[in-house]
């Protein structure tokens, strides 16, 4: 995906896009009514009063404020619950969710038009057949309001708990370790050695790399005749002494200017091109469940399951070198599934180890990667001896220490 692209995908999931153009379409819609009434060739029947459609449209404007105002209070108490209760990763995921979106925007706008109505009844802008259309648009937009209040009322129930929280965080990281799998190489070639006296090209600010557009190195390499080796991945904390990528071949400053560019960097990071902060928010959210304050290891379970389900999106195979290489002049590194592991298992790990019940779940979702992911058995077996030690040294009790030994025996030996 270029920048653009990415950055326009994002914008779309800002609350205040939705509400602009809801608003947008409601103010629309009620100074329509009043330019379109004089042009009708035809003439309605019935009459309707200036008095009773500005009655109808004082109702929905105090009504939808009030509504409005209720429903961001709970869409705030959410984003702190979640914060709270699961991982602060998780907010950026709550804030984009679409229905929440929906219902403050479609009360937003119903308030909106009622406000642009009442303005234009009282400046005697409609005439008979726009105070018609006016009505007629009012009974719309009170039934959209009816349909999506009832839509919210079941969203709110569950907006926020933790299996919601943990349902989002895993969506998100199955689509991007599902994009991630598809291109592990993100559209260029695999990486080969970078020669010693490749020149680096160091991020200018502080903070994390959120997206590169790979599309825009590649023609600036083409267009430069330079080859280059990206060394910061999606998910790379960067600073001047950090280089983004390595050059092969003489680049000017407008050059280094444009690659720079192909980079954004943030201040925190992103699930788009992420696939390790879905891996690590999930993570977190089942080592807050094993702390001591909250000691719920069932949480940890349900973690440990959609982490399971994600990383099962990893190809069971390495990715051929000849289908994947693309731009011949962009060489980009591939995220470690060593790492990945690490970053899923390990926090669960430390802090569930004197959990028989976290353990034994944990030894067996390893043994079914294992299985499933032939390419990742050297560091899966790996990690599930480490896990028997930490396990051996942890439990206390003999008979749980005993039921682990034997689950993890039965699965590995």
């Amino acid at each position: 995906m270029g920048q653009w692209s990415w950055v326009l995908s994002r914008v779309v999931r800002q609350i205040w896009f939705r509400a602009a153009v809801i608003s947008a379409l409601s103010i629309a819609l009620a100074v329509a009514a009043a330019l379109i009434g004089p042009y009708l060739p035809y003439r309605f029947g019935g009459e309707v009063g200036q008095d009773s459609v500005g009655t109808i449209l004082q109702i929905m404007a105090s009504s939808m404020l009030a509504v409005t105002t209720f429903s961001l209070t709970a869409m705030v108490s959410a984003y702190s619950s979640a914060t709270q209760l699961a991982t602060p990763r998780a907010t950026q995921l709550m804030i984009s969710d679409p229905t929440s979106q929906n219902a403050l925007s479609t009360f937003l706008g119903a308030f909106v038009f009622s406000v642009v109505g009442i303005i234009g009844l009282q400046t005697s802008a409609y005439g008979e057949e726009g105070r018609i259309i006016l009505f007629g648009g009012t009974v719309l937009v009170v039934a959209v309001v009816v349909v999506t209040l009832l839509r919210w009322i079941a969203h709110i129930t569950a907006f926020g708990r933790m299996a919601d929280v943990i349902d989002r965080v895993e969506d998100a990281a199955t689509k991007t370790m599902t994009a991630f799998a598809a291109a592990p190489f993100m559209g260029a070639r695999p990486p080969v050695t970078i020669p010693d006296d490749a020149a680096s090209l160091n991020c200018e600010t502080v903070g994390y790399v959120a997206h590169i557009d790979i599309a825009a190195l590649g023609k600036c390499a083409t267009d430069a005749g330079i080859t280059i080796h990206v060394v910061a991945l999606p998910g790379t904390l960067v600073h001047p002494n950090r280089a983004l990528l390595r050059i092969e071949g003489a680049a000017d400053d407008v050059v280094q200017d444009t690659l720079r560019r192909a980079f954004t960097v943030e201040r925190h990071r992103s699930f788009d091109q992420d696939p390790r902060l879905g891996l690590i928010a999930l993570s977190e959210i089942g080592s807050r469940a094993l702390s001591p304050a909250v000691n719920d290891p069932g949480t940890a379970i349900e973690v440990l399951n959609a982490l399971h389900r994600v990383l099962e999106c990893l190809p069971p195979e390495r990715p051929s070198p000849e289908v994947l290489a693309g731009r011949a002049s962009v060489y980009v590194p591939s995220h470690d599934v060593a790492t990945m592991l690490v970053d899923a298992f390990r926090p669960i790990a430390r802090d569930g180890a004197s959990s028989v019940e976290v353990m034994i779940r944990l030894t067996k979702t390893l043994a079914a990667l294992a299985a499933q992911l032939p390419q990742a058995r050297a560091p899966i077996h790996g990690f599930a001896d480490g896990l028997a030690h930490r396990a051996a040294r942890a439990i206390d009790e003999d008979g749980d220490r005993m039921a682990f030994s034997a689950a993890h025996a039965a699965l590995w030996t």
